[in-house]
């Protein structure tokens, strides 16, 4: 459906329901929707976040012909643990083959996302063609022209994990710039500390720039630099709705002002 997301132009929500995981989640919005939806929709009445697959809406992107740009599961995590490998099997069958429109994932599960993707062996891509409704007579052509490693990770694919401050963020970028894809962002929303993407876990890595340091191994005594992934997009927002903590301006021109530096995209949405 049509989102008020700035950067987005649909939600796509083929799983809904979650589990908290930090304090960034404590006032969560789709929690919040959920409740008020509770009974509709598909959303379960005696516990409407519930984590719940939505199969029938798995084909949605295929119907859309304008090329749109799609928030993944708004109202869930693709990446909890309650969801199948087997059904993200199909949500990704279903990306590769609307490959006219870009879509964006987001997660606070990167250790599950990165543990998915990283697949070694092509193989088993062709029986997951079988798991989604084919929609189109072409489906199975189109889904093995991404199946070769010229295809994967499937380059209209961003992926992106959460953070709220510091140690969110040196726990959860690392491991996503070190996840396959073809594109990857950060959303800092609710941004509850301040947050310096240039000097994650205490100096050894950069998001900006994909610079990153690991223990010397030559016996001169100085840490080794190798040049990785960095991020390609910041969004950035203050908590907003009840109880919304506040966000402090100078956090979010110290990241404005270090993306520009680094020429990597900034959006700052609200301040709450």
């Amino acid at each position: 459906m049509p989102t008020k997301i700035e950067w987005a132009d649909e939600s796509w929500n083929p799983v809904t329901g979650c589990t908290k995981v930090d304090e960034g989640c404590r006032n969560c919005y789709a929690e919040r929707m959920s409740k008020r939806l509770a009974g509709r929709y598909g959303y379960p009445a005696d516990d409407p976040f519930r984590v719940t697959l939505h199969p029938e809406r798995l084909d949605k992107p295929l119907h859309w012909k304008k090329p749109r740009r799609i928030f993944v599961n708004s109202m869930s995590d693709l990446f909890h643990p309650d969801v199948p490998d087997a059904f993200i099997d199909q949500v990704f069958a279903v990306m590769a083959l609307a490959s006219h429109h870009q879509f964006m994932i987001l997660t606070k599960r990167p250790k599950n996302m990165m543990h998915y993707l990283e697949w070694e062996d092509y193989d088993p891509y062709e029986t997951r063609v079988d798991m989604v409704n084919c929609r189109t007579s072409d489906f199975a052509h189109t889904f093995d022209e991404y199946i070769t490693p010229e295809g994967w990770p499937l380059p209209n694919v961003w992926l992106g994990v959460s953070v709220h401050d510091q140690k969110s963020a040196d726990e959860r970028i690392p491991i996503l710039l070190q996840t396959p894809a073809a594109k990857r962002f950060v959303s800092y929303e609710p941004a509850l500390g301040a947050v310096d993407f240039t000097y994650l876990e205490n100096g050894r890595s950069c998001g900006l720039t994909g610079w990153y340091i690991t223990p010397d191994k030559t016996g001169g005594g100085e840490p080794d630099q190798h040049q990785g992934e960095k991020l390609d997009l910041v969004i950035m927002g203050g908590e907003s709705g009840h109880g919304a903590r506040p966000t402090h301006p100078d956090w979010a021109r110290t990241v404005r002002d270090d993306c520009a530096a680094a020429g990597v995209p900034f959006l700052f949405k609200q301040w709450g």
